[in-house]
């Protein structure tokens, strides 16, 4: 299964600038609110049409402006899972699942009980939506959606409006029913944690733009944009000046770096995870001789969470515009720092810093 999108729409003052190919069974897109996401998805979908571009699943072009190529929604072949999950709420669930199917009605009564079964809907077949759960309900929509044999699926943010344990769960549940689907589905999401469970590769836009695209694995890792670092949950970020090939200096940390790999010349800024430092205790009073790649800081707020506790910290040498740290502590560290006291020093480690671009 391939996946060949190419948008370009204008509306209200909003740009969608959007282009990927995929290759991958699930495909991330993720952007914080207004990023043109859900747009994205309804133009893949038909539901909107765009002024310029191409969009091809499956080796079928659903969309080209070049050519006047623009099928119907219902012909497309590609299911789509809104927010709410729109079920009719007048409907059962045998109706709703039965909605948009073809066939005789004897090959629609099959279908139906195929995906009562198949998704675990047994004894609620004449349950009206508003009669369910939140879990039955998305299973009801998956229903719908997968009885008519989709060649991709689009899935707009379903767990948005879920509590935690019940996301967490129907996580795992939707997971389990896409392993036997064959086409494509696509996630969107503002969750980064959402995100990187769900998808092979990933798709980040910014303010309506195609930022960047690989694998998820990869991209969190590397997310080479500043915006990118933080819609992947980056905290901390310094401005650098690139002083030799090997060492630069975070401007906003007021401390140089010095590393074994050499400094990328295209990076003009760095980011740093709430989770990767170092505590660092020093013998004595060692702030005349700090440790290398290591920040000396004083704690300005901190917040006890139930599995972590997160410091928001002042670099003593930081200029005076520059923001707070965040140093993420989890529980198997809590003991340490009660025994010896909070760490004179958070160091930094060279595997964990990513170059990036403003």
């Amino acid at each position: 299964m391939a996946v060949s999108i190419q948008i370009k729409k204008e509306w209200e003052g909003f740009g969608l600038n959007v282009y990927f190919q995929g290759e991958a069974k699930r495909i991330g897109i993720l952007g914080a609110s207004g990023s043109g996401k859900s747009m994205a998805l309804k133009s893949i979908a038909g539901i909107e049409t765009p002024e310029a571009g191409m969009i091809e699943v499956d080796k079928r072009i659903c969309f080209d402006s070049a050519k006047g190529v623009n099928i119907r929604p219902q012909e497309r072949g590609i299911g789509y899972l809104f927010q709410n999950y729109a079920l009719f709420p007048s409907m059962t669930v045998a109706q709703n699942i039965a909605a948009g199917l073809k066939g005789t009605k004897a090959e629609k009564r099959a279908r139906v009980e195929e995906m009562i079964g198949r998704f675990q809907l047994r004894g609620l077949s004449g349950r009206r939506p508003h009669e369910l759960s939140g879990g039955q309900q998305q299973r009801v929509a998956l229903a719908r959606m997968m009885a008519c044999q989709p060649k991709a699926i689009l899935l707009d943010e379903p767990f948005s409006a879920l509590d935690v344990y019940l996301r967490d769960s129907l996580q795992r549940e939707l997971l389990e029913m896409l392993q036997d689907f064959p086409g494509t589905a696509i996630l969107v999401s503002h969750s980064r944690d959402e995100i990187y469970r769900f998808s092979e590769e990933l798709l980040i836009l910014d303010r309506g733009k195609s930022l960047v695209y690989g694998k998820t694995e990869e991209i969190f890792a590397n997310p080479m944009y500043r915006e990118a670092a933080k819609l992947t949950g980056c905290k901390n970020f310094s401005a650098i000046q690139r002083l030799d090939g090997h060492t630069i200096e975070a401007v906003d940390w007021g401390i140089q770096i010095h590393t074994e790999r050499p400094v990328p010349a295209h990076a003009s800024c760095i980011g740093y995870r709430a989770h990767d430092f170092v505590p660092i205790w020093s013998q004595g009073d060692a702030r005349t001789e700090p440790p290398a790649n290591a920040l000396w800081v004083q704690v300005a707020e901190r917040a006890e969470l139930p599995f972590e506790t997160n410091y928001y910290l002042h670099p003593q040498n930081a200029r005076k515009e520059a923001g707070l740290i965040c140093w993420f502590v989890q529980r198997n560290l809590t003991p340490q720092i009660c025994e010896r006291g909070l760490p004179d020093y958070l160091g930094i480690q060279e595997q964990k810093i990513m170059y990036l671009e403003d």
